[in-house]
């Protein structure tokens, strides 16, 4: 048994550790939007438009790994996907021009879509449930180091050099990490049937069109989509209004992700543990529900000390991210592993389409003002809370762990939402 704890932690930290730069990669262009706004001299609809091209990227790219991801053993997956992440991320740190970084990030994004869902394919297929809270959690905290350890890093890069420099830092390590992932992780193969059929799109589609048939993985579906317009919505302007709106200095914006992201270190497996051990949607519940006050208390912040912004962003952080530990876990175990990788490819899919749409949707409804304000994020708050309403109702009629393999077969079969 100590053997096998030891080979999950050892697993669990190279996954880590991938989705450590794989996060780190997206969330730095929030912080970076003062400048990408004041050096492209583009407007907040422009500069949503840059951080949602790698949502969009991904979601399709996402849909289309559901076809191929369950055909190909999990170690050799990930690394290629990996490679072409990296190959991707330094792109942009070469790109000179508005539309060079946005063709950077579309190719970013179609390989780190996928590899996200492939992270936590390979949570779901060697973490037994009992402990999957937790593993999940571990995961997740890759957000928090990234808002820890990377975001600051990259921040002072970009303040010290400029906004290429935070990218070339993500490649080098992200390169560091596909070596390691190289030499230490396990074959896992499980996935793979002992006399696979020849591909064929059809067959695919077909394979495709089962995980779809289940009503219980399209409530999986809407809690991921709900969520992240709950969420998405509000961050990549967060760093914009702390600059132009409460007046937080460019140079004190690592502060905010330091002090957000060394709470969420602790808080994120702390709440894998209280899922596992009180139950995901109970904890799910409650953490959702609580993070409706974070939501308006921040999209209402008049200028403040810097000190008040930071309880109020570390406030957000902590419940934002902590209600997405107990949702990837119920959403992880709502389907059989016999569909994992592929109903998780999907399930990115839709994740980063949601968070596309939802930046896009933002980006349409802030304005900057002739003064220099972003005005109406107050409105994008009333609407994040409206689907984190949304997102509780999903959740409170989601089947997952040993509820999954009740369902009736076939599919279609099954009984009302």
């Amino acid at each position: 048994m100590n053997h096998e704890l030891r080979s999950e932690r050892k697993l669990l930290i190279l996954l880590a550790a991938v989705q450590f730069t794989h996060v780190l990669d997206f969330v730095i262009m929030m912080p970076l939007g003062p400048q990408f706004i004041r050096v492209f001299s583009i407007s907040p609809r422009e500069f949503g438009l840059l951080v949602s091209s790698y949502q969009f990227s991904a979601s399709i790219f996402g849909l289309l790994g559901a076809l191929f991801l369950d055909r190909y053993a999990r170690k050799p997956a990930l690394l290629v996907l990996y490679f072409g992440f990296i190959v991707g991320t330094f792109i942009c740190a070469i790109a000179p021009t508005y539309g060079v970084l946005m063709a950077a990030r579309i190719l970013a994004g179609a390989f780190g879509g996928v590899l996200g869902a492939l992270v936590f394919s390979i949570i779901g297929d060697r973490i037994p449930e009992s402990r999957r809270g937790a593993a999940t959690g571990t995961v997740m905290s890759a957000f928090s180091v990234a808002s820890v350890v990377g975001v600051p890093i990259g921040l002072f890069l970009a303040n010290a050099l400029e906004w290429h420099a935070p990218f070339f830092f993500i490649s080098l390590i992200a390169l560091l990490v596909l070596y390691a992932g190289f030499k230490w992780l396990p074959k896992m193969s499980e996935n793979i049937k002992p006399s696979p059929a020849k591909f064929k799109f059809a067959t695919q589609f077909k394979e495709i069109g089962k995980v779809l048939s289940y009503r219980n993985h399209w409530r999986a579906f809407g809690l991921t989509m709900t969520l992240m317009f709950g969420g998405f919505s509000l961050i990549p302007f967060i760093s914009p209004f702390m600059v132009f709106n409460v007046g937080v200095e460019e140079s004190e914006l690592p502060y905010i992700y330091l002090c957000g992201g060394l709470f969420t270190f602790f808080t994120s497996r702390y709440f894998g543990v209280l899922s596992d051990r009180f139950g995901k949607r109970k904890v799910f519940i409650t953490i959702a529900a609580l993070s409706i006050f974070p939501i308006l208390m921040l999209t209402h912040l008049p200028r403040l000390p810097l000190g008040w912004a930071l309880a109020a962003t570390t406030f957000f952080m902590i419940l934002f991210s902590g209600r997405f530990v107990p949702a990837m876990s119920m959403i992880t175990s709502s389907v059989d592993n016999r569909h994992r990788a592929s109903f998780m490819s999907m399930n990115s899919s839709m994740q980063q389409m949601a968070a596309a749409l939802a930046s896009f949707m933002a980006g349409l409804i802030v304005e900057r003002a002739s003064s220099g304000m972003l005005i109406n994020y107050d409105v994008v708050g009333w609407i994040a809370t409206a689907f984190t309403l949304w997102a509780i109702l999903l959740a409170a009629k989601l089947k997952y762990g040993e509820r999954v393999s009740k369902l009736p077969n076939p599919p279609v079969h099954e009984s009302s939402v």
